[in-house]
């Protein structure tokens, strides 16, 4: 919102933003979804003194945060979450381990979900705090006392570098605690689910339309048999898919935006746009490797890139099976 140095712009312009960016690259198209993710618990879960400190130094660009939520033996299931921050007088002392986290070494705030309530199991105990932390460098990735890391290495999305992550003892300031009450972690985390998936989904198409115009201008500049590769059917078959269900998937994904900024519940086609968008990427994405033929298997030509990169959207931000899963659940429920 303009009230806290924003554009006061909706979702509908965030995806277009994002699917243009993940057109170039999917790490640029990524660089606002931390940003995106931090902006929108404190929005809709934080205290009137956490917005005014938070959103617009968010909004600006001061501070860089980062979602610390994946643990190593959690995954989707969040209510199996062992990360505990023990309250002490002024501050939380967390201990645990948190794994794929991005770029946190430059980040300056993390959205920490951990258990502050032990004896409740399940979501009951869940909370997040707005963890402050030094920026760190190649030499230092982490400098706060309490914490450790090790970055992960990847097959694709490169540039948004991932990590490992070890707390012991790491404080956070008590007046940190996101909402001010403990146990609203899970709550005030499914709250950004809707505007997360969307945003995944416009990075997805961003990929899969980088991944056709490569495949067409191969198809176009390849001559086989005296002919450019497109005039053979099985080639053209393969550009018009592409081109077809990319507009589907687009189309899916600027409605489900619509709804968000209408106020309209869309957890379901958020979810029905994400799915379909991270499965076209991947599609398309081979396709346009097919079409490259054995170049296309080179690290030289930036299509082995794409499909590297494409292969992350069914997995990040609520993986397909989650996401079927959910759909399925909401579609019996019949309370779309």
């Amino acid at each position: 919102p303009e009230e806290y140095g924003g554009l006061g712009l909706g979702k509908e312009s965030m995806v277009l933003v994002s699917e243009e960016l993940s057109r170039a690259w999917i790490g640029v198209g990524s660089l606002g979804t931390r940003s995106e993710i931090a902006a929108e618990l404190i929005l809709g879960g934080g205290t009137d003194e956490q917005k005014q400190q938070w959103l617009p130094k968010i909004a600006s660009g001061e501070i860089l945060p980062t979602a610390v939520f994946t643990e190593p033996n959690t995954g989707s299931d969040l209510a199996s979450l062992k990360t505990r921050a023990e309250k002490n007088g002024g501050i939380y002392k967390v201990y645990g381990n948190k794994t794929w986290i991005t770029h946190p070494v430059r980040a300056d705030l993390m959205t920490l979900l951990c258990r502050t309530k032990p004896e409740e199991k399940g979501y009951q105990g869940l909370s997040i705090l707005l963890a402050e932390k030094p920026r760190g460098d190649d030499e230092n990735p982490f400098p706060a006392e309490g914490m450790t890391g090790g970055e992960i290495e990847v097959i694709g999305y490169r540039g948004m570098k991932e990590f490992e992550i070890g707390f012991d003892g790491f404080e956070v300031k008590a007046e940190n605690l996101l909402g001010g009450v403990e146990g609203n972690g899970f709550k005030q985390l499914m709250q950004t689910f809707e505007a997360a998936r969307i945003q995944t989904a416009a990075r997805a198409i961003g990929v899969a339309q980088s991944a056709m115009e490569l495949g067409l201008r191969y198809a176009h500049e390849r001559i086989q048999f005296g002919k450019p590769l497109y005039s053979f059917p099985r080639v053209s078959d393969k550009i018009v898919s592409m081109a077809a269900e990319i507009l589907i998937a687009r189309q899916l994904t600027y409605h489900a935006a619509r709804e968000k900024d209408s106020g309209r519940r869309c957890d379901l086609e958020a979810g029905m746009a994400k799915l379909l968008a991270a499965r076209v990427a991947w599609a398309s994405a081979d396709n346009a490797l097919q079409i490259h033929g054995g170049n296309g298997f080179a690290m030289e030509y930036p299509v082995s890139r794409v499909l590297a990169d494409a292969r992350i959207l069914s997995i990040f931000e609520g993986a397909a099976e989650i996401q079927a899963q959910v759909i399925a659940r909401r579609l019996l429920d019949g309370t779309n």
